[in-house]
């Protein structure tokens, strides 16, 4: 498998089942795919959808059931359409128990920007700035380096800030990450991936934790 979906199958294995959690554009989406069926996870979408699905691979796409980021969704049994102020209540009123996003950097203090590269096309920031700040648990799933190889990872955002100190855990294809008042932990790492190698990608300083694991997907 790639690096992407090897990330995304990993941020699957993050919900127990009753957790109502919104997944980001890219690859936390992507994670709806791998969920574990007997884990009754609650998906979330910005423009209001509680309980949203995989759309049915069988079936015509129908362009008017999306996500907040224009994939193709159904409603699971039990789930439910809102209006936009109360989808949004929802994140705001603490109500998310994760939200999982994109990033183009975060750092050692859990600061995450992910909205906009300076002088390049401004997108807008969508709920992220909600989610970041209304969700118990801000998950980061990205890869590791950007496309020119920089590290993702930093000791501090030089880009414009979606939340400060809001992150809790950093996924990538290398390794997974705690954020603590005390900085990074390592706390697994990738089949095949070496501490050195980790290190050298990584601009932040980390401790590694003493029950490190392999980061498994299965």
């Amino acid at each position: 498998m790639n690096s992407k979906e090897f990330i995304a199958r990993r941020v699957a294995r993050e919900f127990k089942s009753g957790d109502l959690a919104n997944l980001g554009a890219g690859i936390p989406g992507q994670a709806a795919k791998y969920l574990d069926p007997a884990v009754k996870v609650y998906l979330h979408a910005e423009n209001g959808i509680v309980g949203a699905g995989p759309w049915p691979a069988d079936e015509p796409i129908d362009v008017f059931s999306t996500d907040a980021s224009e994939n193709p969704v159904s409603i699971v049994p039990g789930g439910a359409i809102v209006d936009s102020c109360t989808s949004f209540g929802l994140i705001r009123g603490g109500h998310l128990q994760t939200t999982v996003l994109g990033a183009m950097q975060v750092d050692m203090e859990g600061n995450l920007a992910n909205w906009l590269v300076p002088g390049g096309k401004m997108a807008g920031m969508g709920g992220a700035m909600d989610l970041v700040c209304g969700a118990k648990r801000v998950v980061i799933a990205m890869e590791h380096c950007a496309k020119d190889g920089s590290p993702k990872i930093l000791r501090k955002c030089t880009f414009p800030l979606t939340g400060l100190r809001v992150v809790t855990s950093i996924i990538t294809e290398l390794g997974y990450f705690d954020v603590t008042p005390d900085g990074l932990v390592l706390k697994e790492i990738a089949p095949g991936v070496t501490l050195e190698e980790i290190t050298r990608k990584t601009e932040a300083p980390f401790a590694v934790s003493p029950t490190l694991s392999e980061m498994t997907v299965d």
